[in-house]
């Protein structure tokens, strides 16, 4: 049975909690991507910011470019380790209804794995499927 390990994203960008919502957006526009996630100086997962985040929590409250991401960023995150299978993983995304999911060994990020990574995999395309239909199902959540 596939890992996580197998398909997960490692050439990650991530910000600290001290860099701006600004170079948030600016590393999202770059990177093309939607999320971010927050570590320490030292590689430990604190958080994560989405493009959500910057525009609710942030530019909706009058936040200035210069705010601290820790402001507007979500700590309670759902993570899973390298060694998760591709169906755990899966069924994490569904229940706990995101589209992301941070990879952490030891406290410290070493990737990322997305409903996208899920669904090019053969053997997970109907997971990613009942995943995504979970999420899709709970607009409240959005």
């Amino acid at each position: 049975m596939k890992k996580v390990r197998d398909i997960m994203s490692t050439d990650l960008s991530v910000c600290q909690s001290s860099s701006s919502l600004f170079d948030a957006a600016s590393m999202m526009k770059q990177k093309n991507v939607g999320a971010v996630p927050v570590c320490d100086e030292n590689g430990q997962l604190m958080g994560m910011v989405t493009d959500r985040d910057l525009a609710v929590r942030g530019y909706a409250n009058h936040s200035a470019d210069s705010t601290p991401v820790q402001q507007v960023m979500s700590d309670h995150l759902y993570s899973v380790t390298p060694d998760t299978t591709l169906e755990e993983a899966s069924q994490m995304m569904a229940e706990h209804q995101v589209r992301r999911l941070p990879v952490v060994e030891s406290g410290k990020l070493t990737g990322m794995i997305s409903l996208g990574d899920l669904s090019n995999e053969k053997l997970s395309d109907e997971a990613a499927g009942v995943a995504l239909h979970e999420i899709s199902e709970r607009p409240e959540l959005h």
